[in-house]
C-alpha cells in the first residue's frame, strides 16, 4: 500500500497492511426486548445460549465462544433503516451452501421477510431482527472463482440467488441451527464520511481497500489477507449522519481480532500517532472511528 495522508490534522501515516489472519470478533447489539430477541436468535437464526444475565444474553455457535452479545435497553427506540451512522448489517458466514439452504428454509418456515443477492464472490440472504438490526447470512464461493477488475477491485454484483437450488440442497434434512464452523464474516456500516472512514480503516488500522465504489455506490469494501471484505461502509444514511441516541436499538460495538500482541501494539501506536483514541481496558483496546462507532481491538494469541 502507498503512503497516504490521514484525515486528522493532515498527519502522514506509513501505511502497512494489517495482519492477514485478522478477523472479526464479538459483536454487541442493543435490543428492546431481551426475551423476544433470544427467541428470535435461537429459534430462527440458530444460535445457542451461552450465558444470561438480567439485561444481557451471550450467544454462541460452538458452545464455548461468545459470538453475539445482546443488551436490553429500557424503553428502547427502534432505529429506522438508513437513518443513522452505525450498523447496516452484520454478516453470518456459514461454511457450506447446503447450510445456507437450511437457513433459508428455516427463515421461510418462520415467515421472515428475506432479501437476497448473488454477489459473485458469495450468495447472501438479508433480513432484520425484531429491533430492525440488519443481518446477512451468506456462504462464500471458492476464492479461485473471485475475480478482480483492471483496477484491482473485486468484481461483485447483486444478481438473483438460486433460491430453488438452495432449497433443493436442504431438502428434508434436519435444521440444527448454525454449525460450529460459522463465523462473523463481515460487518457493513453506515458512516458519516466515506473519505475519513477510508483513511481511518485503511491508512491507520491497515485494512486493504478491495473495492472502491465511492463514485458509483457511495461505498467501500476493505479486508485483511485478500478476503473480499471484512468491513463495508457507505454513506446511504446521508453524509454527516450522526449516531443513533444511546437509548436506540443498534450496534453498541464490534471487535477486530488480530492474531498476536505485536500486531495489536502496532495498531495502537499508529492510532496514537494519528491522534486517535486508543484506550486500554482489561483485555481490549477501545477506539472509535470518525463516525463515532465503537471498535474493540483484541489479540487472540496473547
Amino acid at each position: 500500500m502507498p503512503d497516504g495522508q490521514f484525515f486528522n490534522g493532515g498527519m502522514t501515516i506509513v501505511n502497512r497492511s494489517i495482519h492477514p489472519e485478522t478477523s472479526l470478533g464479538r459483536l454487541r447489539l442493543r435490543v428492546g426486548d431481551l426475551e423476544r430477541s433470544i427467541r428470535f436468535y435461537l429459534d430462527v437464526i440458530g444460535f445457542r445460549l451461552l450465558d444470561r444475565a438480567d439485561n444481557t444474553a451471550s450467544l454462541t455457535v460452538d458452545g464455548q465462544t461468545e459470538f453475539l452479545l445482546l443488551e436490553e435497553i429500557p424503553n428502547a427506540v427502534v432505529t429506522p433503516e438508513r437513518s443513522a451512522a452505525g450498523l447496516y448489517h452484520f454478516a453470518i458466514l456459514v461454511p457450506t451452501r447446503e447450510q445456507l439452504g437450511l437457513s433459508l428454509r428455516r427463515l421461510v418456515e418462520a415467515g421472515i421477510p428475506i432479501g437476497q443477492g448473488d454477489h459473485l464472490v458469495s450468495e447472501a440472504l438479508y433480513l432484520s431482527d425484531p429491533d430492525n438490526n440488519g443481518i446477512e447470512i451468506y456462504c462464500d464461493r471458492p476464492r479461485s472463482q473471485w475475480r478482480k477488475d483492471a483496477d484491482g477491485n473485486y468484481i461483485m454484483a447483486t444478481d438473483p440467488v438460486d433460491i430453488r437450488g438452495l432449497l433443493n440442497l436442504a431438502g428434508d434434512k434436519p435444521w440444527n441451527g448454525l454449525p460450529s464452523a460459522t463465523i462473523l464474516g463481515h460487518i457493513h456500516l453506515h458512516v458519516s464520511d466515506l473519505a475519513a472512514s477510508r483513511a481511518f480503516y485503511c491508512d491507520v488500522i491497515g485494512f486493504d481497500l478491495v473495492a472502491d465504489l465511492g463514485r458509483t455506490m457511495r461505498a467501500c469494501f476493505i479486508s485483511a489477507g485478500g478476503y473480499h471484505h471484512h468491513i463495508g461502509f457507505n454513506v446511504w444514511a446521508g453524509v454527516g449522519a450522526s449516531l443513533a441516541p444511546a437509548n436506540a436499538t443498534g450496534l453498541a460495538y464490534f471487535t477486530i481480532a488480530v492474531p498476536d500482541a505485536a500486531e495489536l501494539e502496532r495498531i495502537v501506536a499508529d492510532l496514537e500517532r494519528a491522534g486517535c483514541e486508543a484506550k486500554r481496558i482489561a483485555d481490549y483496546v477501545q477506539t472509535h472511528d470518525p463516525s463515532g462507532i465503537e471498535i474493540r481491538l483484541t489479540a487472540t494469541g496473547g
